[in-house]
Formats: C-alpha cells, structure tokens, sequence
C-alpha cells in the first residue's frame, strides 16, 4: 500500500496539533482554577474585607465622639453646642456603620447565590451570622451611650456610674464582634490568595511539564518521519552526483512505498537512457538551434577554427528582474522565465536569428552567414526587436494566468541593444564542450548598449552601423555620442522606434532631432522647451526626461568650454 509523503507530514502535522490541543486544554484548566480564586478574591472576599474594615473605622471614631462627650460633660460649665455636635457626628458615624453592614450582608446574599464561582461557603456562612452580631453589638452601644447621656442629665450619680460601666462593656464586646469579622476575613483572603499562589506554581509546573512531553514525542515522531523521507533522497543525490561524475551504471534502491520510489525509478529510467544516448549527447548536447546542428551534420559550417562575417548582434535583459523575483515564488519565477524565453525565442527564429545563450534572464542572439544574407542581418534583427516588444504585451496579459495571480503583479519591460560590425563565428571552447558562438568588439558594444538602457529609460538601443543598415525601413532617432566602459572611442547611439510610416514615431524623431541639436548648441532653454514639446507628443518618453535633468545641472555647472557633446558612462 502506497503512503503518499503528504500523508506522511499531515501525519507529523496531525501529532503535533494534537500535542498542542492537549498542552492548551490543560493550561485552559489550570487557567480556569486561578481564575476561580483572582474573582473570589476580586468579587467579594476583598470587597467584604474593605466594607468591614470601614465599619471598624466607623465604631473607632464613634467611640472617639463618645470620649469627647463623656469627657465634655463632666466640665465644670459644659458647652452645649459643643456636645450637641459630638453627639450628632456620634449618631451619624452609627448610621453610616449600619448601612456599611447591610451593603455586606447584600453581597453576601449575591455571592451566596453565584454558582458559577468555587467559594468557601463555609467562612462565608459564618461571616453572615457574625456581621448580624456585630450590628446587634454596635446598636446595644449606641442605646447604652444614649442612656448614660440621660442618667447623666436627670438620673442619679449612682446610675450613671452604673451605666457608664455597661458602657464600657458594651464598647468592649464591640471591639470583639469587630476583631472576629476581621479576623475571619483575613484568614478567607489570606487562605484564598494562597491558594491562588498554588495554583499559579502548579500551572507553571504543568505547562512546562506537559510541554516538554509534547515537544520530546513530537521531536520523535518527527524524527521518524522525516528520517524515512530523507534515507531516499540521500540515496538519490548520491546517484546524482555519481552521474554527475560520469559514472552511469549507478542504480538506486529505494526500499519506501511512496513518492520516492516512483522518483527512484524515473530516476533509473532516466539513466539508463543517458547511457543508450551518451554518443549522441557527445555529439550534440551542446548546441541549441537545430540550424546550427543541421550545419555541423551537412558540414556547412567549419567544425574547426573561426570565421570573420559582418553580422548584427543582439542583447536583451528584463529590467529589475531580480527584484521582480523577490516577490515571486522558485516555481513561479522558473514558469515566468521559461514562458518568456519561449515567447522571445519563437521571435528571434522566425526572423532567421540564432539564439546564442541565455544568461540569467538575458538572451544573446546574432544574425548573419550562413544562416541570412549579408545585406538583411540588421533589418531583419531589428524587425525580431519590434516583435519581442509587441510580445511584451501578449506575456503582460498572459501574467494573471501564469503566475495564479490577479493583483500585484510585476511590471515587465525588457532592454535591448544592437549593434552590426565584423565579428568572429566559429565553434570555441574545450575538446569536451564547445558552443556556437560570436566574439568580438561587435559583441561587447552591443551588451553595453542593451545595459546603456538604463541610463536613458529607453528600450532599444542600436549602434550607428545599424542604423546605416537598417535606415530605410525604420525610425530610428539620434540619442547621444555615448562612450561606454571598455571603448575609448564614442559611439553615435539611435533609439529604434517603429517602422516607417509608423507616423508618431517619426513624429517624435523629429522633434527630438531639433532638441538634441538645440541641446549640443548649449542653447539650454531652447533645448529645454523642445524636450518639452517631445513630452507634449510622448508623456512616458524616458530621454526627454533625461536630457532635461541634463540640462538643469548644466544650467548651475556649464560644461567646459571644449565640451563636444559626448556623455561618459560611469558604470554599466
């Protein structure tokens, strides 16, 4: 029975959640206990506590106003509003007390009926008989105070001491009911926070316990797992590596009943056709366009040595390709690429170039002998130029589907330059590999022409020879006398824009052909007002914008006076 190797990591995943699942319901439970004693705590053993500590306070200053008015009576010439006062701030301080204690027999009552709380129903039931005592003890005090003022004002002296003792006593057994309510609270709040204390320690305890079982039994099952996938893939790079090595007789056993296996077997497969096809592959593995092969079969093409032609070279780059990646997925980033190169190679074929290599996200491509004639390398490069750039659009629309996305997606512009001149043609490289290929300072000016891209926010730069070649068919505007790294001589730089008869483009030319002179004239607001006009025509012309940041610094900074026009590259 085959195990898939998803179903193999959904099984370490299913584990895994299950371990968390485990982990978070007892640390759920544990939450559940302390949060159980912070809301007792919270909801009423501190707020009783609090009410009881204020009737307290209440009872003290009440026997305070009860000292001051005992000790005001017994004055020589009592002052009457003087106790008057006393008395009242006496009897309102009782007041005040009793109100307190009914508030607490109230949240007795509520905690009584709160079901959804563990509270000590004990304590508390105590509590509720001893508040009703300590009431029934402050009301006996507050009549006794009252009776001692009346037998002072018309009883005996005999009297009053006798309840002036009762008094006494009363405000004792006060203090006790008092100090046994307090006392209870205390220990109801101490054994509570205790208990939460416990329970917090035992959380911990538990978690990091139950924890480390999770992570140890999901380390080993992991372990297991992934142990099984890897075993196979180790035996398969090794395979690799032995083919890479040019051993062939390599066989991988793969003793797993999934994926792996099917990828081991395909990989034997594999192998055994290198070894069926490896006089051909000798032969053949290293070129690409069929013509080329067709060529060295037909013997048109010297398999030794090189060969001088005048040909048009080709360089194309994706602009900000690495960045573009960044944002994509591998998989994603290889489907872009492949689709691109397939829709530019398609181009270049069909107008008879020859694909060279591609390097990263670049292609090099060149026409001439013997694959076209001598007098149409440069059009018909040119021509596969335009084409690639109206392919552009078909591979823009085509995003969407090819990525699986609809929003965000990455702005596709390519550079390319050309350049035409004599070039070296020939098979170059070692006895072993060896590719189809052109060299020379034709090839180097049009890589640095494709790169000079990015100085000017152009797309399709060409050298002068081009031009020359291709001037009949196409629009080509003059863009600068450029020097680019690795030349010492300038080279006069045109921008292809369309076909002839293309009227906006020959429109542009034009203009820009009147501006640049202004520009090489160091008629500076001249020039400025014509790179202007140019944007007028085409708002996204990168150059305009260029040569009018030029302008504006040669404005603060003139040039000096043997300026001839020509712009140094700084970089590639």
């Amino acid at each position: 029975m085959r195990r898939p190797i998803r179903l193999k990591i959904f099984g370490i995943t299913l584990v895994l959640l299950a371990l968390m699942v485990i982990v978070t319901w007892l640390s759920v439970l544990n939450s559940r206990q302390l949060n159980n004693q912070v809301r007792a705590l919270s909801d009423y053993y501190l707020p009783l506590q609090q009410q009881v500590a204020s009737v307290e306070i209440l009872v003290r200053q009440q026997m305070v106003h009860m000292e001051r008015v005992l000790l005001g009576m017994q004055a020589a010439k009592p002052d009457a509003d003087f106790l008057a006062r006393e008395s009242r701030g006496f009897d309102d301080r009782g007041v005040n007390a009793d109100q307190i204690v009914d508030s607490s027999l109230r949240m007795l009552g509520e905690a009584e009926a709160d079901r959804g709380l563990e509270l000590d129903r004990v304590t508390l039931a105590v509590l509720g008989r001893q508040l009703p005592a300590v009431q029934t003890a402050r009301q006996d005090f507050h009549r006794t105070f009252r009776l001692y003022q009346i037998e002072v004002e018309e009883g005996t002296r005999r009297s009053a001491e006798l309840v002036r003792e009762n008094l006494l006593r009363e405000k004792d057994k006060l203090d006790g009911e008092i100090g046994k309510a307090i006392d209870l609270l205390n220990q109801l709040t101490s054994d509570t926070a205790a208990r939460a204390k416990a329970e917090e320690e035992k959380s911990v305890r538990l978690n990091w316990l139950i924890t480390a079982i999770a992570t140890v039994v999901g380390l080993i099952f992991a372990w297991l797992v992934s142990r099984s996938l890897v075993e196979p893939i180790r035996h398969l790079l090794k395979g690799t590596q032995s083919v890479e090595d040019g051993d062939l007789q390599v066989e991988i056993l793969v003793q797993t009943r999934d994926e792996l296996a099917t990828l081991a077997d395909s990989f034997n497969h594999m192998v055994l056709g290198l070894r069926e096809k490896e006089q051909i592959k000798a032969t053949f593995g290293q070129y690409v366009d069929p013509r080329i092969v067709r060529g060295l079969l037909d013997k048109r093409l010297p398999a030794e040595g090189g060969e001088r032609h005048e040909m048009s070279v080709f360089f194309s780059d994706l602009a900000g390709f690495t960045r573009l990646c960044e944002g994509l997925t591998p998989d994603a980033a290889v489907r872009f690429l492949n689709r691109y190169f397939a829709l530019m190679a398609e181009v270049i074929r069909a107008r008879q170039g020859i694909i060279d290599k591609y390097i990263g996200d670049s292609i090099m491509a060149f026409w001439g002998q013997p694959f076209t004639d001598e007098a149409s390398h440069a059009s018909l490069c040119c021509e596969a130029a335009l084409d690639q750039r109206n392919r552009l659009e078909d591979f823009r629309a085509d995003l969407p589907n090819l990525l699986g996305i609809r929003h965000g997606l990455p702005e596709v512009q390519a550079r390319m330059g050309i350049a035409s001149g004599e070039v070296l043609v020939g098979n170059i490289g070692s006895e072993t590999a060896r590719g189809y290929t052109v060299i020379g300072d034709t090839v180097n000016l049009a890589s640095r022409l494709e790169q000079a891209n990015k100085f000017y926010d152009s797309r399709i730069l060409v050298s002068e020879a081009t031009r020359k070649l291709a001037s009949d068919t196409f629009v080509f505007r003059e863009l600068d006398l450029l020097r680019v790294m690795g030349r010492e001589e300038s080279e006069r730089v045109h921008e292809l824009l369309g076909r002839r008869g293309d009227a906006a483009a020959e429109a542009l030319a034009t203009s820009f052909e009147a501006a640049l002179a202004r520009y090489r004239a160091r008629d500076w607001d001249g020039a400025e007002q014509a790179f202007n006009e140019c944007l007028k025509q085409s708002p996204d012309d990168g150059p305009s914008r260029v040569f009018l940041e030029r302008i504006r610094v040669f404005c603060e900074t003139p040039p000096p006076g043997d300026w001839d026009g020509v712009w140094v590259a700084a970089g590639k």
